[in-house]
Parts: structure tokens; sequence; C-alpha cells
């Protein structure tokens, strides 16, 4: 019998290489001759570039470049000869700030168009950008000012690139030479389909789990609208209702804007980098998993991906999590036949985070023996 573990992490408890780990702990415990594949998982969000590292042969590229206060930080991305993987969030994501300075009117994504920058000049053809873990809501303005564009307020001074500003801009004007931004194919990942602005927009879903209260919530909508309208009129470019353009605090419309990417799933595209397919040959059964199993797992998260393949070829799935809050039918809809999770299996939330790793590993061995989903 072959098994292909293949979950994404528990955040803030177990990556996904320690789950596989855990996992294969239990089914060697119930079947030593049992033989296990580990495929360590992620859908395009913060930890997108360790999974990927682990499938291909990487560099890793370290410079110094802007927080998303505008502080000095070390951050990396990984690049082969022309194509560089560049996560967001390690130059402009929320996890680089104290929980006091986190506030997406202040914050920029300057940094993480230094490290594109970065890799234009070392002859990358091909960025993939993950927008997962963002501090900003800048629409991407911070990146687009690192790549020579500057936004100017009604008298013509240059503002700074940050989500408080986005409401003063009243011209945009792009670098003398565009060449090194239009040679580039760019495709940014994410793992919703929010809007640039509006009640399902960047602003109202996002920004108040990056330190925005109500009033400033609604002067970032009301810019990232005011945005979008300038971009059509000086641009000629239409996001306003892209599907994915609210990503990383509109981000996902920015990197459209100025880098002429193409939105694409994460872990659509996380599994064709991987070669998942590729991997699946013979497989008997597949255990997945994520921190939370929830409506957003519906939406492409890596259960969902993982899931769809399963169903395609016709391979059993089983599933472990740190929560699931999705009814038995909705489980059922995506195809997994059984569910575990260790919050359920745990006395309390506290022994759940610190015991995670003995949990699952019993999980896993009981999924083999029970056939009940619970």
């Amino acid at each position: 019998m072959k098994i292909l573990l293949a979950p994404d992490k528990f955040k803030g408890s177990l990556s996904a290489s320690k789950l596989c780990e855990a996992i294969a702990s239990g089914i060697k415990r119930f079947d030593n001759s049992i033989e296990i594949i580990k495929h360590p998982m992620a859908d395009g969000g913060d930890g997108s570039l360790d999974i990927l590292e682990q499938h291909l042969n990487l560099e890793t590229v370290t410079l110094t470049v802007n927080d998303p206060l505008f502080r000095p930080v070390q951050a990396s991305y990984k690049k082969t000869k022309d194509i560089a993987y560049i996560e967001m969030a390690s130059a402009s994501g929320l996890v680089l700030l104290k929980k006091e300075e986190q506030n997406c009117m202040k914050t920029s994504t300057y940094g993480t168009g230094e490290l594109i920058q970065d890799a234009i000049t070392k002859g990358v053809r091909t960025i993939y950008l993950f927008l997962g873990g963002s501090a900003t809501s800048d629409a991407g303005i911070g990146m687009a000012t690192a790549l020579g564009y500057t936004f100017l307020d009604k008298n013509n001074i240059s503002l700074s690139p940050t989500g408080e500003n986005l409401s003063k801009i009243n011209r945009i004007r792009p670098p003398k030479k565009t060449d090194h931004i239009n040679n580039i194919k760019c495709i940014a990942l994410c793992d919703v389909d929010n809007p640039l602005y509006g009640e399902h927009g960047a602003a109202h879903v996002f920004a108040a789990q990056k330190g925005a209260n109500s009033i400033e919530i609604e002067h970032l909508d009301h810019g990232l609208k005011h945005f979008s309208n300038l971009v059509k009129q000086q641009l000629q470019k239409d996001i306003s209702k892209t599907s994915g353009a609210g990503a990383a605090g509109g981000l996902g419309g920015g990197s459209i804007i100025f880098l002429n990417a193409k939105l694409q799933s994460g872990i659509e595209t996380i599994l064709n980098i991987t070669k998942f397919e590729e991997v699946l040959t013979n497989t008997d059964l597949i255990i997945t998993g994520e921190g939370k199993i929830d409506q957003q797992t519906l939406n492409g998260k890596v259960v969902y991906g993982i899931a769809q393949f399963a169903k395609k070829k016709n391979i059993p799935i089983y599933a472990v999590c740190g929560d699931s809050e999705l009814s038995i039918s909705e489980i059922k809809s995506l195809g997994i036949q059984k569910l575990r999770s260790v919050l359920s299996a745990s006395s309390n939330k506290k022994e759940a985070f610190s015991n995670t790793k003995n949990i699952v590993e019993q999980l896993a061995f009981e999924m083999m023996q029970d056939k009940i989903i619970k």
C-alpha cells in the first residue's frame, strides 16, 4: 500500500514537513510495511517558499530592504537562473511588526518592490509573487514606487506610498523607462477572490486584522476606490471588478496594474510546480490537512486543491486538521472520507497547541483503523 501525505502547515504549531512526520509515525504504528511519500504543501501564502525549496533546487537571495514601516530589514527570495519566487510577506508581512505597530494606514509594500527590482536586475524573466500575510492596504503603490513610479497629490508633491495616502493621489507618473517591467512575466498567487474595494474588498474584509479601526477602514476603502478610478482614467486599466484584486491589501490589483501580472490560484500553481500529479502514480490513499478547515477551505485552500486531485484520480482521501468548522455534508462534498481534528481530541486549546505532534500521530493511527467521519 502506498500513502501520499500532502498537508499544509498548522500555523503557530507545526510546519507542513513536521506534520508529514507526525502522520507518518501514526501510520507506521498501524502497519510498518506501508510505503509513505511525503509531499508537504502550501497554498501560495506565507511559508510557500519553504515548501518550494523542498521540491526544487533553488538559490536563496538575501538583501536589506524596507519593512512595512520603512525600516531596514533582511528579506529573502528564491530563484533559479531566470525564475524568482518572491513572498511579499518576507518584506511587507504582518509578521514583521509588533502588535502595537500594526496599522495598514501607515504601512507600505515598498520592500516587496525592492525584492522584485533586485530579481529583475539579476536577470530574472519570470516572477512568481506570493501574496499572503500582508501588513498593508496600499494597493501596491509602495511596490510600484520601488520600481520607479511616483504618486503626486493635487499640488504635484510626491506622496509616501501608504494606504492612508491613496485618497490623496491626483496623478500617477510612470518611470521614464519601463522595459525592465514590460519584459517580465509575473504570476501573482493568491487564495482569495475579493475585489479591490467595497463590502467584500481589501479594506472591509482584511484591514481590521492589520490594525485599522472602523473609521480607518472607511478611509482605506474610499482610497482604494479613488485609486481604481485614477488607474482607469490615467493608465487605461480597469480592475474595479477583478476577482482577487483585493488580495494582500490590494497588491493583487497592484500587480496587475504595475507588473501586468496574471492572478492564479496559489494551490493550483504550487501543485503544478511541485509536479503533484506525477507523484500520485500508484497512490492508494492521500492524507492532507491544514490548521483550520472552514469556509475558506472551500475557496481554494490546500485541502480543497488536494481533494480535487483525489476526485479526479478516484483516490480515497483523509484529512487531519487543528479544527474544523464544516458540516459532515460539506466534508463529504469535498470527497473526504475521514476527518480528525486536534482540538476535538484535546482536553483544551492549550493542550492542542502544546502537544500537536503527538495528537496528530495518534489521530493518524486511529484513521487507519476507523472508517467513520467524526
